[in-house]
């Protein structure tokens, strides 16, 4: 199914309450996935590139393939200087599968054995 929106106030009390550290309010890019079950099981997911294009995108397609529930991951990329092109949706997205894992989150697509 299509991802559904958090109502508009959440989601910006969330990335308000995130910006209040100091250097991820500084941050180039603060790409944000989510998916949240309510006790009723319905659920609630979606993303924000920030500017990233596709990034968010991603990243909920991540949480999607490691069955995580209940959670919301956030990763923030400062530009350097160095265009890293195409390379940084990679980045980003095993960024987010190791703090995923390392958190217990879902499992790791990647350790699946294919057969």
């Amino acid at each position: 199914p299509p991802p559904s929106s958090l109502t508009p106030l959440p989601r910006r009390s969330f990335l308000t309450a995130l910006k209040s550290a100091k250097k991820v309010c500084n941050a180039s890019h603060n790409i944000l996935a989510y998916r949240l079950v309510s006790p009723s099981g319905a659920l609630t997911q979606d993303f924000d590139d920030d500017g990233e294009g596709g990034a968010g995108r991603g990243v909920l397609n991540l949480l999607r393939l490691m069955h995580a529930e209940n959670v919301a991951v956030v990763v923030s990329r400062w530009f350097g200087g160095i265009h890293l092109g195409p390379d940084r949706f990679k980045l980003i997205n095993n960024a987010a599968r190791n703090v995923l894992v390392a958190e217990g989150f879902g499992e790791n697509p990647k350790s699946k054995k294919k057969g």
